[in-house]
Formats: structure tokens, sequence, C-alpha cells
């Protein structure tokens, strides 16, 4: 749709600018490695407390644990947490300031105390209020990182991945994060993607190109089995934004149109701590009067 090409979009982290920025991961010790994790469990934990009311000792989390002023760009959480599995259970044996590992020459204060109280038993608190999958790359020479969300969670190809119920190991096994199908198009870089989606919309038929511009941004949504399942403006999202800017002909043409166009595509499987996962991504194209259809992804 020309001439509409700005919209508000609210978001907590937009608002902060600190989320935005690469986040310094936690640490996990397994097997005597110790492991960069993108796992927030100690983030989980604080969550479930209503009394902390979004609170670090007493600190905003968006701020140093020590209380002085400003915060780290890539460590919106204030600190850094070390886990460790021990005895086929995962405890929490530090709560650090940021970057203080990288201080060679001392042993960095450990807040463990502070935040769990009564809960430290033996130094360690035991994760008992984590259910699910943790997941780190595996060293191996072939494995690369698949996706990242530009902030703090990332997807290997090969993962070690735990699975857990209340803090208690259940299952510890090696997984590929990608299926490959027989006639699936290929997904491993994420920019290869909008150039399938892009070449499908130029070849579609497109019809009533006199009547209706479709030029716009989309977001297309790549299901668990490897199928486009969905799409949408992600500009116009609710019912009072597509009849304030859009005749609801025109927007549901241009919509059916793109799914359409992309219901034939097969892309391999994505996965994510060794289940299928879905994934979004967004392309944004423009029709000449001649109906031209151009790529104006960024």
């Amino acid at each position: 749709m020309k001439g509409i090409l700005t919209i508000l979009i609210f978001s907590v982290y937009v608002l902060n600018s600190f989320a935005s920025s690469p986040q310094l991961p936690d640490y996990l010790i397994f097997n005597k490695d110790t492991i960069p994790t993108y796992n927030l469990l100690v983030e989980e934990y604080l969550q479930k407390i209503k009394e902390d009311k979004g609170r670090l000792f007493n600190l905003s989390f968006r701020n140093t644990i020590n209380g002085t002023l400003g915060s780290y760009e890539n460590c919106w959480r204030g600190y850094q947490a070390i886990y460790e599995i021990h005895n086929d259970s995962l405890f929490v044996n530090a709560i650090i300031s940021c970057y203080s590992l990288e201080n060679k020459k001392g042993i960095p204060k450990n807040y463990i105390n502070q935040l769990f109280g009564e809960k430290v038993k033996n130094g360690k608190v035991f994760v008992d209020w984590f259910s699910g999958k943790i997941s780190f790359p595996l060293k191996t020479k072939n494995n690369k990182l698949l996706r990242w969300d530009g902030v703090f969670e990332r997807i290997f190809l090969f993962e070690k991945v735990i699975k857990i119920k209340n803090g208690s190991i259940l299952e510890i096994r090696d997984q590929k994060n990608y299926g490959d199908l027989k006639n699936g198009l290929n997904r491993i870089e994420k920019d290869s993607i909008r150039g399938f989606l892009f070449s499908a919309i130029k070849n579609y038929k497109w019809t009533k190109l006199d009547k209706f511009d479709c030029s716009e941004s989309y977001s297309i949504t790549i299901g668990k089995k490897g199928k486009v399942t969905n799409v949408v403006m992600p500009r116009y999202q609710t019912k009072e934004s597509i009849t304030k800017y859009w005749d609801r002909r025109e927007y549901n043409h241009c919509i059916n149109s793109l799914k359409k166009a992309l219901s034939k595509l097969q892309f391999d499987i994505l996965k994510r701590k060794g289940e299928p996962t879905e994934e979004k991504v967004y392309i944004e194209i423009w029709i000449d009067e001649d109906g031209t259809i151009e790529n104006w992804t960024d």
C-alpha cells in the first residue's frame, strides 16, 4: 500500500535500548567444562516471585549488581548466573557481576546468598522451579550457528540438549536442529529463504493489478512441517488499522494472493532444542505500474 510506510510499534524491549543489544550468556559447568548457556533460569525464578516486583537485591534488573549508576548494555539483567549439573540434578552455584569472570587476578563476589537466602544448601541452590529443556552447542568441526535473535537466544546446528523436570535431569542427548527433506528447500541460511519466497511471489500469476496495489511488507510464517502457514502485514494487524488504511477487499486480495503464491513451497525442517519449530520471515515487495515486482527487503 503505497504512501503508508510508518506505524508506531510499542514494545518494552524497544523502549529500553539495552534489551536490543547482544547479551552476555550465563554459564553451565558440565563434565568439568564451563560452557556459555543461553537459558535464563534465574531470571525465570525472579519473575515467579511476586513480592520481588521486578527488582534484584532491591535494584532494577537493568542496573549493575552492586548498585552503581549505569549498566552494561550487553548485560541488561545486571548479573550472570553459573549453573552446575551434579548427581543428575541442576544447581545454581553462583550469581556474579557482569564481566567479573574476566578478572583473572581475583575471585568474583558471589551474591547467591543475597538472592536465594534459605534456599542455599552447601553453597548451591537446587533449580526446582524449572522444567523444560536447556541446550548448548556441541564441539564438532562442522557445527554452526543457525539462528540468532540478535539479543540472546541462539540455535546451533548440533547441540547437547538436557531435559529437566523440577531440577532433576531426565535425559541428556545430542541433537541436530535441522531436518533435510527429500524435496525440501534449503533453509540453513535464513537469507536464502527470502530468495525462495520472492521467486514464488514474482512468478505467481497475479490478478487485478490494475485495481489493487499489494506493495507492502509481509511477515510469512513457515510452520513446523516446513510449509507456509500464515501471511500477515506486520504494520496492520488489528481491525482498526486495517479499516483505517485499507479497502478491505484490497487487503484480503493481497493476503490471499501471497498465500496462494507460497502454498506449494516445501522447506526443510528447522528445529529448536531438537524439536521442530516455526519461523517468521519478513519480506517487502514493490509492484510497479507495469506489473513488475521488485524485492525491497532490506
